[in-house]
């Protein structure tokens, strides 16, 4: 029979981070008041199999961060897609064709996590995102009025997760 822990026989108090307690603070020259959600961030890592006569082993192989995607409010000012589009200037111009160094569209993107009271909980530092696609919002007269909303999809190189 099992001895119970003495901390264990009580509640212990915890308080879970909420989806909705978030906010980016640099993602390049968009505010974060406009960022209403953010994708999930993850990484997959591949088994490489080492074979040995009749068995086989596994050690990890590459690990591979996943694309973040960012959704965000179209404001009429500060545009949020003239924003965006002054980062995607910096990899490709249109008008030109010419492309940019990788020094100047990879970017770092910083996401807080916020406890109940506002303080931040977590820190994400996501390293030299690119950005691989973007939707600049659907328009319809049969709509209500609800606002357009931009999305953007960056791969990052890594990310760090400070606290």
């Amino acid at each position: 029979m099992p001895i119970l822990n003495f901390n264990e026989m009580f509640f212990t108090p915890f308080e879970p981070k909420q989806s909705n307690r978030f906010y980016v603070s640099t993602l390049e020259g968009v505010p974060g008041y406009l960022v209403k959600g953010v994708s999930a961030i993850s990484l997959s890592q591949t088994a490489v199999a080492l074979n040995h006569i009749n068995i086989q082993r596994y050690v990890k192989g590459k690990t591979v961060w996943q694309p973040i995607t960012f959704t965000m409010y179209e404001a009429i000012t500060p545009s949020g897609a003239q924003s965006v589009m002054e980062w995607v200037r910096l990899g490709h111009e249109s008008v030109t064709g010419r492309d940019g160094y990788s020094d100047f569209y990879k970017k770092d993107v910083t996401f807080h996590t916020l406890g109940p009271v506002g303080d931040v909980v977590s820190e994400w530092i996501i390293k030299g995102a690119v950005i691989t696609s973007t939707n600049f919002g659907d328009y319809n007269w049969d709509d209500d009025g609800t606002p357009v909303n931009i999305t953007v999809e960056v791969q990052p190189d890594y990310c760090v997760l400070n606290y």
